[in-house]
């Protein structure tokens, strides 16, 4: 079991999801004193939105005080209008973290007995049925946070043990009754940013893995192609020294050290960009994404709900924390610098079939009887395609809703589901990459390449067997993918 620390980073977040979690003393010491002050507060009549108003732009419509729990469970209902897929449960299992490590800042008046039930669903592995459209990522991710606070007053779906259940069933089960919402607690629920959040920490981590495995296809490429080390050499980028381009180029260096087929002189004066510039290319992804990793780390440990309670102030304050703009901005840069590592991936794999480098052409043995990976590269082109028209960026875009007062929305939740898209499309298309270029490996026998990428070949080889004569290449695919998934780097 661990305890939630009072600042996390996304780093850790994998290894929380696979353990059980704590509050400490410290949390919960926080959230009952910040509790018992709203208490106070609302005991001397004073009205704040959304605790003893309605929501919205019915802000003004003042609430009797025996109505005010009815008014939260009012209010959970109300918002669970989700649309499309169901989220992913393992990004749904980080909704429940981050939405954890919010409330536990202690600035949202929640009541121990909800925070402590959330956690018993965390640790349980009772996450909620929660769906992919239904946010505009501005007065938080209401839909969604609203189908992930359901099953804490007995209604919606649970995934629980492998299948999805009626959440009361799930709570007789655990003999636990529902809860009453107390005033105030549905916002805080359903306030914050927890939905685009959880995409985004998803992302952030399987951006990290990826751009790995770019850099070591890249390199198995590169040999495969018979290509030139010398531009990846140091001084051509102290002269340039962006972090990324500088890291890419040493990198790709000691992938390719005591490698063979760069021992045999080149006939060529250059390659190709996709070759040549890897490091500029991979270099700007990975500056990009080191800047959005700070924005995210920055918001998975903030207080994102509406309105905030500070008992030390003695204020009350409806803001705009949950505005999801922060997020937007990020997450649609990380879809356009994750999918340029796609579309460079592509672009290696079309040289590695052309004929080009006495390989023979789509890198088939008998060419003409067998297409090789003639179509294999349309499939990267197509998706690689796809990706462009998912980088159209979200956050540009802005709906009025809640009759005007809801004025300016991030669409933060829209660019955090296709984000995921463009990751799975990266994922594929670099698959693609690696199945050709163990096929253009192998055709520079008996010649090797360094150690590092031999060994990863051999790994390679165990899952997809060299292709010899036409077979239904899909399934290698499959299994390229799955490899990139799986093997550990």
């Amino acid at each position: 079991m661990k305890t939630i620390p009072q600042h996390i980073s996304i780093q850790e977040i994998p290894y929380f999801l696979n353990t059980t979690i704590a509050l400490s003393e410290e949390t919960l010491r926080k959230v009952k004193a910040n509790r018992d002050f709203l208490d106070k507060k609302l005991s001397n009549g004073q009205t704040y939105y959304g605790i003893n108003t309605g929501f919205g732009s019915l802000c003004n419509v003042r609430i009797s005080d025996d109505q005010l729990s009815q008014l939260q469970q009012n209010l959970v209902c109300s918002h669970a209008t989700g649309f499309g897929d169901a989220v992913p449960q393992e990004i749904v299992k980080i909704m429940l973290l981050l939405k954890i490590i919010g409330l536990g800042q202690g600035f949202s008046g929640i009541h121990e007995d909800t925070i402590n039930r959330l956690v018993f669903f965390y640790n349980e592995d009772i996450l909620p049925v929660v769906y992919d459209q239904g946010s505009l990522g501005a007065s938080g991710d209401l839909a969604p946070l609203a189908h992930l606070s359901l099953p804490l007053i007995g209604q919606g779906m649970v995934w629980h043990k492998g299948e999805q259940k009626q959440s009361i069933e799930v709570l007789k089960a655990y003999n636990l009754e529902p809860l009453t919402l107390k005033a105030k607690e549905g916002l805080a629920l359903l306030n914050g940013t927890q939905f685009m959040s959880s995409y985004a920490v998803h992302n952030m981590i399987e951006s990290h893995k990826l751009m790995q495995w770019a850099d070591l296809i890249a390199a198995m490429s590169l040999d495969g192609f018979d290509g030139k080390i010398e531009p990846f050499s140091h001084p051509v980028h102290r002269v340039r020294p962006h972090k990324g381009q500088l890291e890419t180029a040493e990198n790709i260096r000691n992938i390719l050290a005591g490698s063979g087929i760069q021992a045999i002189p080149k006939v060529q004066v250059q390659d190709p960009y996709s070759f040549r510039c890897i490091p500029q290319v991979h270099g700007a992804t990975k500056d990009a994404a080191r800047h959005i990793h700070e924005v995210f780390e920055i918001e998975i440990n903030s207080v994102t709900d509406n309105p905030i309670v500070f008992e030390e102030e003695d204020l009350i304050i409806s803001g705009g924390n949950f505005h999801g703009q922060p997020l937007a901005l990020n997450l649609d840069f990380l879809a356009i610098a994750m999918a340029e590592l796609g579309n460079i991936s592509e672009r290696r794999t079309y040289l590695l079939i052309s004929g080009q480098r006495e390989l023979p052409p789509f890198l088939a043995k008998d060419p003409g009887l067998n297409s090789g990976f003639m179509i294999a590269q349309y499939t990267a082109a197509a998706i690689v395609s796809q990706s462009k028209q998912y980088c159209t960026p979200a956050s540009v875009d802005s709906i009025v809703s809640s009759n005007g007062q809801e004025d300016h929305v991030s669409m933060g939740a829209n660019a955090a589901t296709k984000l995921k898209k463009v990751m799975d499309n990266v994922r594929r298309v670099l698959a693609v990459e690696l199945m050709v270029a163990a096929q253009a490996l192998e055709f520079r026998r008996p010649n090797k390449s360094s150690d590092t990428v031999e060994k990863l070949f051999e790994a390679y080889r165990k899952e997809v067997a060299f292709y010899n004569t036409d077979r239904f290449l899909h399934e290698d695919m499959i299994k390229s993918e799955n490899f990139l998934k799986q093997h550990q780097l």
